[in-house]
């Protein structure tokens, strides 16, 4: 049985607006040509919270000075008739409302600050659309589960 993915994701906001990350650079990207939030997957022995300020640096070039965690996402995804082949992610969610620094050029795709309002309409995964909105609604920390399938569709989602 595979082991779970650990990894941090990012909104930094300012003026209304997300910072996101437009995954258009790499190939065989499960990302490939959505907007994301910034992080990554833990280094060996890392907190949740080292792992957020490494990845924000080394994604955007900016130091997180103000920033909260806001929840927890389960992601299980994968062919549902193999289970044990299904992979599963245990994504640590935070928002972030000040910074230092400059932005850098990102290898992994194009920086853009975008609308709140307009993060809907963008390209990206549709269990995200759940938690702009527990974002948006909620100030507690939060549990969300979402199961996709082996062509990337949200099947269940379950806000614990």
């Amino acid at each position: 049985m595979k082991q779970p993915e650990l990894t941090t994701l990012c909104y930094i906001e300012k003026d209304n607006k997300y910072l996101m990350l437009h995954r258009v650079k790499k190939e065989h990207d499960i990302n490939k040509d959505k907007y994301i939030g910034v992080g990554g997957h833990f280094e060996y022995g890392e907190s949740p919270d080292g792992c957020l300020k490494r990845e924000v640096m080394e994604e955007t070039g900016l130091t997180l000075l103000s920033y909260k965690p806001r929840g927890i996402v389960t992601f299980i995804y994968g062919d549902e008739t193999t289970p044990e082949d299904r992979v599963v992610e245990y994504m640590h969610l935070y928002t972030a409302d000040e910074t230092s620094g400059e932005l850098i050029e990102c290898s992994e795709g194009e920086l853009v600050w975008i609308d709140k309002s307009e993060v809907y309409n963008l390209p990206v995964w549709e269990g995200d659309k759940i938690f702009f909105r527990l974002l948006e609604e909620r100030e507690d920390y939060f549990s969300l589960k979402l199961i996709y399938n082996e062509a990337g569709e949200l099947i269940e989602s379950e806000i614990i």
